[in-house]
């Protein structure tokens, strides 16, 4: 049975990735530790597991095995390598630091102690994602000319029923946070990434619609140096706009779409309160089809074929292949998850500092 510690309440996500380890049948919870006491306290009585208070404390217990990282971002370079020294294995939520430097810090420590270490970036390990980079990896899209992925959602908006939106006012605190909506919603980032490469350059276009301190609105332009483009759009102000992917190549494209987080939010309500919604699959952001038109694929080079996509062939949650890790003494492939999880955080880097200057930012001025 492997041991862990839920290491704070800041992150919207904390409760998910605790529920996560309650389930499943090799993790014990022993434990959750929180630098704000009455939000620590309220999530260890309801689970039923001993509020900790002493850090030090916990890093010192060897009968912890591994824990859940989901404090403030600032503070993921102190913990998780402490937690790496004290040879607990980690599973963080992304990004993995504020700054690649800090990122490399951590996953030295990490690959020190030998620990499993996994970042949650859960998009990458949807089917949509697999068999998007398989077309792409064939060569049925031909040179990739441009990709563009759009995540979104409503949660800065003020509305009667949330005057200060749905999401968490912390997350819109620089200090914690260390960014906004695309340190935070940063799904576009990686899937970009994984599906066109590490670009050369960032410009990064921040919005700041709701008058936040932090970013809520973003687009950042990816250059590289085949001539491709690499486009990121992310927004905590989109109430119904689809999470979407756009590939288009010199032999075809593909166009990925599902419902919007606000939409599913909804139709969620609508069906708590009595009501029906006309399509269950809709509901639950299931309406998954790959559309593709390709000079390389027979039945596609004179009509788009859609292609739908299952989600009982998404790949483990990142929670679940932590566990597995652990368990089987093996570790993430060195570029499917800790060099993504390195990268996204680097791209992030570089657009903060491209909307500080006002200019795109080359990946390599960073210190890394």
């Amino acid at each position: 049975m492997i041991r862990v510690v839920v290491l704070s309440f800041w992150h919207v996500h904390a409760r998910d990735y605790t529920n996560a380890a309650v389930n499943h049948p090799d993790v014990e919870l022993v434990g959750i530790w929180d630098t704000d006491v009455a939000r620590g306290q309220a999530a260890a009585t309801q689970y039923n597991v001993p509020f900790m208070t002493d850090l030090d404390a916990i890093m010192n217990d060897k009968s912890i095995d591994g824990v859940i990282v989901t404090t403030p971002t600032v503070d993921h370079l102190d913990v998780m390598t402490r937690a790496a020294k004290a040879g607990m294995h980690i599973f963080t939520e992304k990004v993995i630091a504020a700054t690649v430097s800090e990122a490399n810090q951590i996953m030295d420590a990490v690959q020190q102690a030998g620990i499993k270490f996994v970042v949650n970036m859960y998009r990458r390990y949807n089917a949509y994602s697999v068999e998007i980079k398989k077309l792409i990896d064939s060569g049925a899209l031909g040179e990739l000319s441009l990709v563009r992925v759009r995540d979104s959602h409503n949660g800065a908006l003020r509305t009667a029923e949330s005057p200060n939106g749905w999401l968490v006012e912390r997350f819109f605190d620089p200090k914690e946070s260390v960014g906004g909506v695309l340190t935070d919603l940063c799904h576009p980032v990686y899937l970009t990434r994984y599906f066109l490469g590490m670009p050369d350059s960032v410009m990064a276009n921040y919005g700041f619609k709701t008058r936040r301190q932090v970013d809520d609105n973003v687009a950042l332009s990816l250059r590289y140096a085949n001539g491709a483009v690499g486009i990121v759009e992310t927004s905590f102000t989109m109430r119904y706009a689809p999470f979407s992917i756009e590939i288009h190549g010199t032999e075809g494209s593909l166009i990925y779409e599902q419902c919007g987080i606000g939409e599913m939010i909804d139709q969620r309500r609508i069906v708590a309160e009595g009501g029906t919604v006309d399509n269950d699959s809709l509901l639950f952001g299931m309406n998954r089809v790959l559309r593709v038109r390709s000079t390389k694929i027979p039945e596609a080079q004179n009509a788009w074929q859609m292609r739908p996509i299952s989600a009982d062939d998404d790949q483990p949650p990142a929670f679940n292949q932590w566990v597995s890790h652990i368990l089987n003494n093996t570790n993430p492939a060195e570029t499917d998850n800790h060099q993504l999880g390195r990268d996204l955080t680097a791209i992030v880097e570089a657009a903060n500092r491209s909307a500080q200057v006002d200019r795109a930012v080359r990946i390599d001025e960073l210190q890394g």
